[in-house]
């Protein structure tokens, strides 16, 4: 009985563990980075001819 009773209860905490990460990675992969809104190429612009 001390057996089954191991058994369950490993696979219900793998089971915790499983849905844990899954909840975790589908977290990380729906958060959005900071980034900064500045180009990466900027070009100077010539001033007007008058």
């Amino acid at each position: 009985m001390r057996r089954l009773i191991a058994a369950l209860s490993t696979v219900v905490v793998a089971a915790a563990l499983a849905v844990g990460a899954a909840v975790g990675v589908v977290a990380l992969l729906d958060a959005t980075p900071d980034q900064p809104n500045t180009p990466l190429i900027s070009y100077d612009t010539a001033p007007a001819a008058p």
